[in-house]
């Protein structure tokens, strides 16, 4: 069964379909879309993911994109494991606090917007740092009164699962842009535990690059 992902580095994505990938112990090929350079705008890539994004998945066949509907193919296929929860509400609690991230924080720190703050409406480098760490410290201010109620050393539980897939790129591109994160202890130390991984340091952009 061949695996190939295309990806970049940098992108938080991409960046959880590797720890996923990691997870399961699958073995992929990467097919590197450098978005600096805007290979992911080229014809062909768009003709197969017509956003014109990372990550896109191909296995068995299919051609996947969307990171988090990557990953829970991934656990639907490859069930063990798990990364969500058996219960229903501690399913539902571990995918809003996944989703928190990927979708209320993420998006407003993606390359594409970062660039459009800077190209189209002329916005200087130190604004758009701020508006950065603004984002990211909003969503973790939330995703920390969430979380801190659990004892537990992950976001996902006893183990790694999807909040922490979707945590730990965050937390990367935090202290990328200096986010203080003094606030967020809960947050700190649930990335710690899951950098000591083997998953997730084999999927650190710096091994990616």
């Amino acid at each position: 069964m061949a695996i190939r992902l295309y990806d970049y580095f940098r992108s938080s994505a991409a960046y959880r379909v590797r720890i996923a990938l990691n997870l399961k112990g699958l073995d992929y090929e990467r097919v590197p879309i450098d978005l600096r350079e805007g290979t992911q705008r080229g014809e062909d890539y768009r003709a197969r993911n017509p956003q014109g994004l990372v990550p896109m998945l191909e296995i068995d066949g299919a051609t996947l994109t969307q990171s988090l509907a990557i990953i829970e193919y991934l656990d639907a296929r490859f069930p063990d494991p798990a990364l969500l929860p058996q219960d229903d509400a501690e399913r539902a609690r571990v995918r809003a606090m996944a989703l928190l991230v990927a979708c209320d924080i993420h998006p407003l720190n993606n390359l594409r917007v970062l660039q459009y703050l800077k190209q189209e409406l002329g916005h200087e480098q130190d604004v758009i740092d701020a508006w950065i760490r603004h984002w990211i410290g909003e969503g973790f201010a939330a995703l920390e009164t969430i979380a801190r109620h659990r004892a537990t050393p992950f976001l996902s539980g006893d183990r790694p699962g999807l909040a922490d897939i979707c945590l730990i790129p965050q937390m990367y591109n935090a202290r990328r842009f200096d986010t203080p994160l003094g606030a967020f202890p809960t947050l700190v130390a649930a990335d710690a535990a899951a950098t000591r991984l083997d998953a997730f340091a084999a999927a650190q952009p710096e091994q990616a690059a």
